[in-house]
């Protein structure tokens, strides 16, 4: 074998990128004084450069490719081994951009759900801030425990929806919760059940209830679980007035 034979049967590994440093160094040392080769290296970069698909690139697990090269070697030495190394070199990038291909739609899909989630939150908050905008604004302080929080309701009076912000209030203790009523003409609606805990706000935005006539107020009060239907059998913590 003269010695310019090693690098012609190389050429596809180095354009592959699967030699070792020091093959590398050697094979860049000799495109420096060897034209044909460096045509040669260029025309199977130029033909394998679609293969990725402009995909993000998958780093393989490490020795991948030049695992397939050797296996595709080993299997091919009694039937003629040139042909088949551009053929494992295509598989290797198939692999690769393959790879690309499946991370990019997980992540595409994930994005898609963060979308999704960020739309609700943005309508959500849309419609909290187009009654706060208008209408008038009803508050009073709630003391529980030694604790003082507030009840505030932004009231728009157009769309008779509020915005309702209880804060301040420490968890309820055990076996009782938070209820929101509207105090109506023929007596107390049930609201929303109220969620506090660690000093923190809670809001919600509501419309004006189905029963009980016209709305004069509203109403704060610490009920015993499971009473979920029926007048307030609890204590009152704020009573607020239209």
């Amino acid at each position: 074998m003269k010695a310019h034979d090693w690098f012609v049967e190389h050429r596809v590994e180095y354009a592959t990128r699967i030699l070792d440093g020091d093959d590398i160094a050697t094979f860049e040392a000799h495109l420096v004084n060897c034209e044909d080769c460096r045509r040669e290296v260029s025309r199977i970069e130029t033909e394998l450069a679609w293969l990725p698909m402009s995909l993000p690139p998958a780093t393989p697990r490490p020795g991948l490719r030049r695992h397939i090269i050797q296996h595709v070697l080993e299997d091919s030495r009694t039937t003629g081994r040139r042909w088949l190394l551009p053929a494992a070199a295509v598989a290797a990038s198939i692999l690769l951009a393959l790879g690309g291909w499946a991370a990019g739609r997980q992540r595409a899909q994930a994005l898609e759900n963060e979308v999704t989630a960020l739309q609700a939150r943005t309508a959500a908050l849309e419609d909290t801030l187009s009654v706060m905008r208008r209408g008038r604004i009803l508050q009073t302080s709630v003391a529980v425990g030694g604790r003082r929080g507030g009840l505030v309701i932004f009231a728009d009076e157009t769309t008779h929806r509020w915005s309702v912000v209880v804060h301040g209030l420490p968890p309820a203790p055990p076996g009782t919760g938070y209820q929101f009523w509207f105090i109506c003409a023929d007596g107390m609606v049930r609201g929303s059940a109220i969620l506090a805990g660690a000093g923190g706000s809670t809001m919600f935005t509501t419309g004006m209830p189905e029963t009980g006539g016209a709305v004069l107020g509203a109403a704060l009060t610490m009920e015993p679980l499971g009473a979920a239907t029926g007048p307030p059998r609890g204590k009152e913590l704020a009573h607020l007035m239209l």
